[in-house]
């Protein structure tokens, strides 16, 4: 028993201590530069509750950083009782009462964002994970909290606390810093299986507006026009993006150029475009993250594609706020036929039924 009083208080701090730096960590997995996972972050979980744009970047960086403060103060001797364990339940209470909002108004699906990428988890799951991270903080207090160590330097919490907050602002700037253009030497290779070739320039991408990046000939572009028929002409919302994208019928792909289930779903359609007579031209937006694999992601698609580069945050207000990567959607004369928007689940893209929605 002696063995296990001693061991015991360490091992609940070491275990809310991992799962709050996971959390933390997850927010900012996997982007190199963690502006795209961030921006994510903000746009899946904080405009849905009301959060400006500006203030969302403030308010995650901060949360973000709290999130880093508290897994490292949770392993030191200062101030255990009297702040670090009461504020740290304090906020898995406010996110369980969040995540139960959520789950009253909109359900328990999709990823609740608490371990970011890294660890997809619904809303139902995050609320047990926090309700037994409570229980065993309450545990901890109410069973070893006359042995905790209590050393008072408050200004030990306040170093550390500002500390993580500014590490955060400085590691992901408010806004990214301008992209810089793709050489010519990185141009991707042709598809030179195709029937009719297929040409690209070298894109010029700025931040904060999409910019055209590369041009192409498609062989569906090619061919005679079909004759009038479908839907009746609508506007889709993405003729800024391209102008003729309400014309006849188009798939309007959204992609991440190192996300590995875009890169499939790339190659999916070059598969379906090359056995698929009469297949619709397809034009890409990538979101700007990583643009520099955007010469490998068309070589693991197996052709070239005309696409443009958003920032971020424009990328996910085109694509919706309740949509995911990879995204296709299908499009004839404006109206959205079908729009597949998940890497897995019911709304992921299939080829058999695209195929069979392009047969109607």
């Amino acid at each position: 028993m002696e063995l296990i009083d001693r061991y015991f208080p360490w091992s609940i701090r070491i275990i809310i201590a991992g799962l709050f730096l996971v959390s933390a960590y997850g927010k900012v997995y996997p982007d190199p530069s963690a502006y795209a996972t961030i921006s994510t972050f903000e746009v899946k979980q904080l405009y849905p509750l009301g959060f400006e744009e500006l203030i969302a970047k403030f308010f995650s960086r901060t949360l973000i950083g709290i999130e880093f403060a508290l897994g490292i103060l949770i392993l030191l001797p200062f101030n255990l009782k009297r702040w670090v364990i009461p504020g740290i339940i304090l906020m898995l209470a406010v996110f369980v009462v969040h995540l139960g909002i959520q789950i009253a108004t909109v359900g328990n699906s999709g990823n609740c964002g608490c371990f970011g990428a890294l660890l997809p988890m619904t809303p139902a799951e995050a609320i047990a994970k926090n309700v037994l991270s409570i229980g065993l903080l309450a545990f901890l207090l109410w069973r070893y909290g006359k042995t905790l160590p209590e050393k008072n330097n408050f200004l030990a919490l306040t170093n550390v606390t500002t500390a993580c907050i500014l590490g955060m602002f400085m590691f992901v700037p408010l806004y990214k810093p301008t992209s810089s253009p793709l050489p010519g030497d990185m141009l991707p290779a042709m598809d030179t299986t195709a029937a009719v070739q297929q040409t690209a320039t070298t894109p010029d991408l700025t931040a904060n507006a999409a910019t055209t990046a590369a041009t192409s000939t498609d062989p569906a572009a090619t061919a005679a026009p079909a004759a009038p028929q479908g839907p009746a002409p609508t506007k889709s919302g993405f003729a800024k993006y391209y102008p003729d994208i309400d014309k006849d019928k188009k798939l309007l792909c959204f992609f991440a150029p190192s996300c590995d289930h875009c890169q499939a779903t790339a190659k999916e359609l070059t598969e379906l475009r090359k056995s698929t007579p009469g297949f619709p031209p397809i034009q890409i937006l990538f979101m700007d993250e990583m643009p520099e694999v955007i010469p490998d992601f068309f070589q693991k698609a197996g052709a070239t594609y005309p696409y443009k580069v958003l920032e971020i945050i424009e990328f996910w207000k085109a694509i919706g706020d309740d949509k995911n990567v990879p995204g296709v959607a299908y499009i004839w004369n404006g109206n959205i036929v079908k729009f597949y928007h998940e890497p897995e689940g019911p709304t992921a893209f299939k080829k058999a039924d695209l195929k069979a929605e392009l047969k109607k």
